[in-house]
């Protein structure tokens, strides 16, 4: 898209700043600083009895920079309106385009729509060569929403604030997470608690101990109430130990291999959900140095943004990610760790924006490490679980060796002991979901070398009491 002199909105004035880096001296960014026009606080403002129209007005906080844009307007022949890629900016770009056209500063100005899904030059140099309209779609979607949160939050919150809280919310995704929290608490409140016991046998074995668990007594298979007092548990291990003499005899041994395959990239939705339980942040912090690290981050030639748009329900990658990451993944790791073909994954919501891709460095050359000293600790942080997140869906899966060995006890008692080694890596080098990084399959599980036959030690037979706990909140 050529033009003589262009004036270009985005929302943040941090993205503005990085923007204008890329552009010619024929481009002016300015930034809109989020929403410009919201419903009117008053009754009516969505009207029911005609067709839900939505009466709007100009928010007060943003006045100055709408007078800034159509001032700068007035020097400019096109109007490129480049807020964010999602529901909520498309909405933001047709308010400020029917503000700016109810003030007539539009008359004879070219307006075009274009999306940036990274910040960098090339993906802004692509997105202004393919200019589009507003999309009716989107800015519809964008006020039903709004409309549901004036229509049901407005008439619902002020119960809550007299009956829970005040400044509680309940908006169209507040009000059924209300009903959840409601319907959970009853559950909870409803909740009798059982008694049941387990029984374990500590074993031990060319020098290694381990722990069985008793899964038949007297031929009969234990449910989980099936030792439901001390009594039993005691009458149990009495007669167990009688029974064992000292040894359990290795009966079974059942050997399995599992492939586990590595987690699909980052949304919206798991980036938080990592984010709180790897890097201890809230969902809000996650959102908001994601949103530093898209718009933009000095690292020493100008800012540049790091990741791409974070605001998605989209698992896809694009071509030329996929292939950069499998170089990367062959040359830093070696080929064992690259799988034969890329590994594609499909999204689940049936409504997403395939427009856009999933979360991911808009570089993967760009290491955590080369960008360190450049990063706050908290950029850092989540730059590099992002970074593993992505290099790690496109990784060799893992291999899992499994054992489950059943130990008799008498002619009519069981004890069953489990476990696993990693047989091959694989994307569990990088990254494990939920899990820190050096977490794998736990030590503890693993169980030495045995032959069905053999007499094993038995140290002491265990009974543990347990009660069952209400569903959490």
């Amino acid at each position: 898209m050529k033009m003589s002199n262009a004036l270009v909105i985005v929302e943040s004035p941090a993205k503005a700043k990085t923007i204008n880096r890329y552009l010619g001296d024929n481009y002016k960014v300015l930034a809109s600083y989020g929403h410009v026009r919201d419903l009117m606080p008053k009754a009516g403002a969505v009207d029911t009895e005609n067709d839900f129209a939505m009466h709007y007005q100009i928010i007060e906080k943003n006045k100055k920079s709408v007078k800034a844009i159509e001032d700068a307007l007035k020097k400019a022949d096109t109007l490129i309106l480049a807020t964010d890629p999602d529901r909520e900016g498309e909405a933001i770009s047709w308010h400020l385009y029917e503000l700016l056209k109810e003030r007539g500063v539009l008359d004879g100005k070219d307006v075009k729509r274009v999306v940036f899904h990274e910040v960098t030059k090339s993906a802004i140099q692509e997105a202004m060569a393919n200019p589009r309209e507003l999309s009716i779609e989107l800015i519809n979607a964008q006020q039903a929403r709004r409309a549901l949160d004036y229509l049901v939050g407005f008439n619902l919150s002020p119960l809550l604030w007299k009956k829970i809280q005040r400044g509680l919310s309940a908006g169209r995704v507040q009000s059924p997470a209300l009903r959840m929290i409601v319907e959970r608490e009853i559950e909870i409140e409803n909740f009798k608690s059982r008694e049941y016991w387990t029984v374990e046998a500590d074993l031990a074995h060319a020098g290694k101990s381990f722990v069985a668990r008793l899964t038949y007594l007297e031929n009969t298979k234990l449910k989980q109430f099936s030792i439901n007092n001390g009594d039993k548990a005691a009458a149990a291990r009495q007669q167990l130990l009688a029974a064992a003499n000292g040894s359990l005899t290795v009966s079974k041994i059942e050997k399995k291999q599992r492939k586990r395959h590595p987690a699909e990239p980052f949304i919206t939705s798991t980036l938080q959900q990592e984010g709180v339980r790897k890097l201890g942040f809230t969902a809000q912090k996650v959102m908001r140095v994601a949103q530093q690290l898209y718009e933009g981050i000095d690292i020493g030639e100008g800012a540049v943004g790091l990741i791409t748009y974070m605001r998605t329900d989209s698992v896809v990658l694009a071509q030329e990610a996929l292939q950069e990451l499998r170089d990367f993944i062959g040359r830093t790791y070696g080929k064992d760790y690259l799988p034969a073909s890329i590994r594609e994954f499909k999204t689940k919501a049936k409504n997403a924006q395939e427009a856009h891709e999933a979360i991911r460095p808009t570089s993967v050359q760009r290491t955590p490490e080369q960008l360190k000293s450049k990063l706050t600790a908290e950029q850092f942080n989540l730059y590099n679980l992002i970074g593993k997140r992505t290099v790690a869906c496109q990784m060799q899966h893992a291999t899992i060796n499994t054992v489950s060995i059943d130990f008799s006890c008498g002619a009519e008692n069981m004890f069953r002991a489990t476990g696993s080694t990693i047989a091959e890596k694989g994307f569990m080098a990088v990254y494990m979901e939920g899990q820190d990084d050096t977490e794998s399959e736990s030590d503890e599980k693993l169980l030495p070398p045995l032959e069905k036959g053999e007499q094993i030690s038995l140290k002491d037979i265990r009974p543990e009491q347990h009660f069952t706990e209400p569903p959490p909140r």
